[in-house]
């Protein structure tokens, strides 16, 4: 199974910006489908952020932070990224990276937290 280590998370103004980093190791990545966030804001569920396939390069946001947050990966260095900008309060929440390999259940990583706060 893969191990997944989320980075990036902090404290930010709204209206600032933040790039999460999700480094993925213990096991070739030929085998995943698709990485990608979901977040869970203090008393609520986890939601779904944003994904991309990870052989074709395809992205999927929530409406929430389409237009704001810009997934993306890289496949040498078996990374993950979320580039977050013009953050809101709302946007407050730990953010989770997940890995969906072809085949067996999804991998999740412990998280990281994003505080967005004047």
């Amino acid at each position: 199974q893969v191990q997944l280590l989320e980075s990036g998370g902090g404290l930010v103004q709204p209206g600032g910006s933040l790039r999460l980093s999700c480094a993925a190791s213990g096991r070739t990545l030929s085998e995943t489908s698709a990485m990608g966030w979901f977040r869970q804001a203090p008393g609520g569920r986890r939601d779904f952020v944003a994904e991309v396939t990870w052989g074709s390069g395809k992205t999927d946001y929530a409406p929430s932070v389409k237009g704001r947050f810009t997934i993306s990966r890289d496949k040498a260095e078996n990374m993950a990224y979320l580039q977050m900008n013009n953050l809101k309060p709302e946007d407050t929440a730990v953010f989770y990276c997940y890995e969906d390999p072809a085949i067996g259940p999804r991998g999740w990583g412990q998280g990281t937290q994003v505080t967005v706060s004047s």
